[in-house]
């Protein structure tokens, strides 16, 4: 089987603990290097890491050869430079969504590696569960006749409700959209195919937040963003999708993705999750049926998309494009860009992206992808 892929992790906050349930101890990966900017953290993690060293910085965590692949877990401000890096010490890069803070530091990540020749993958990776996967089968398997539309909702009060920092979630690169629009938008892609143009609007209810948790409750963060953003999105196949992020709602009843066709109507599970039930509704059916899991990986976890892009998920060799990869994260990137730039002209912007959707992922068990 050979040696184990070596990552290297570069931010230990509270999403890390997720990406080390799935990759440490997978015997297809080994966690060499870990770096925060927390050391006590930063140690308190490579402890119960097998073998792992503590680097001083990402610099020095980049210089190890037992690094092949940096699994970014930094704020969105830092990803670019990070990206950036990793492609100047030849190193392949999975990062946390979105690629950059904005469309011009996403474009220059992806000019560096491929000049580099090195790969660059980015989350949301859940869109390789069984929820968004089986959906998709479902589509390209014409259940729903001619995909015609869908609708994609998420809304919420505000992460400083609960999260103790909030504040980069109100700074460029945060907002709704950026935060939880590349679980959406990027379903959206692997549902209906790239976008071919959007229209956007969008508002901000106030100026500040009170942090409502932790040891700085009371305390209050500028809010530099949008926290409410709607529009439509038309993509290259004829479909419309009409998308709602909101920081400025309570809560709704709406399904996260329904996507409508000629000959059904489909219900997506919550795309930030990898899993739950497809429901289908047939055109002189009897109502909603249950669709079995058909496609994706199956009891999936945050890593599997730099499993799958390292060659160790059980589905293929490393060397392809991956699937949760950044030509994706590119492309929805700019939707996002061309959503708010749209909101401040009223205009309809054309993209100028339009990656290859990735191949359906094979329904893969649990003891495939863990190895």
């Amino acid at each position: 089987m050979g040696e184990p892929h070596g990552v290297g992790i570069v931010g230990l906050g509270v999403i890390s603990k997720q990406y080390l349930a799935t990759l440490a101890g997978h015997p297809r990966v080994r966690v060499a290097a870990v770096t925060d900017l927390d050391r006590d953290r930063a140690h308190e993690v490579a402890a119960g890491l097998p073998g792992a060293r503590v680097a001083a910085d990402l610099d020095d965590l980049l210089a190890g050869d037992d690094v092949a692949t940096v699994l970014d877990l930094t704020t969105p401000g830092v990803h670019a430079q990070v990206a950036l890096a990793c492609a100047a010490a030849g190193k392949d890069r999975f990062g946390e969504k979105p690629l950059a803070v904005d469309l011009a530091a996403s474009r220059t990540v992806m000019d560096a590696a491929a000049a580099a020749g090195t790969r660059v993958g980015c989350a949301p990776d859940t869109v390789l569960g069984t929820g968004v996967q089986t959906a998709r089968a479902a589509v390209e398997a014409g259940l729903l006749g001619t995909p015609t539309a869908a609708v994609a909702t998420w809304v919420s009060a505000g992460h400083e409700r609960w999260h103790p920092n909030p504040g980069f979630y109100y700074a460029p690169g945060g907002g709704p959209l950026l935060d939880m629009g590349p679980y959406y938008l990027t379903s959206l892609v692997h549902l209906l195919g790239p976008v071919a143009w959007v229209q956007g609007a969008a508002s901000r209810s106030r100026d500040a937040r009170t942090i409502g948790s932790g040891p700085r409750a009371g305390e209050q963060v500028p809010v530099e963003v949008a926290t409410h953003v709607t529009g439509v999105l038309g993509h290259v196949g004829g479909a419309l999708s009409t998308v709602t992020v909101s920081f400025d709602a309570v809560a709704s009843h709406a399904r996260p993705i329904e996507v409508h066709g000629t000959e059904g109507s489909l219900v997506v599970p919550d795309p930030n999750r990898f899993a739950g039930d497809v429901e289908l509704n047939r055109l002189g059916g009897d109502g909603w049926e249950v669709l079995e899991p058909s496609a994706g990986f199956a009891d999936a976890g945050r890593g599997i998309g730099l499993l799958e892009m390292a060659g160790a998920a059980g589905t293929g060799d490393a060397g392809g494009a991956p699937r949760a990869g950044g030509d994706v994260g590119l492309h929805v990137m700019e939707v996002m860009s061309g959503l708010l730039t749209s909101a401040g002209t009223g205009e309809r912007l054309a993209m100028t992206t339009a990656p290859a959707v990735p191949p359906l992922v094979p329904l893969t068990a649990p003891e495939v992808w863990r190895g």
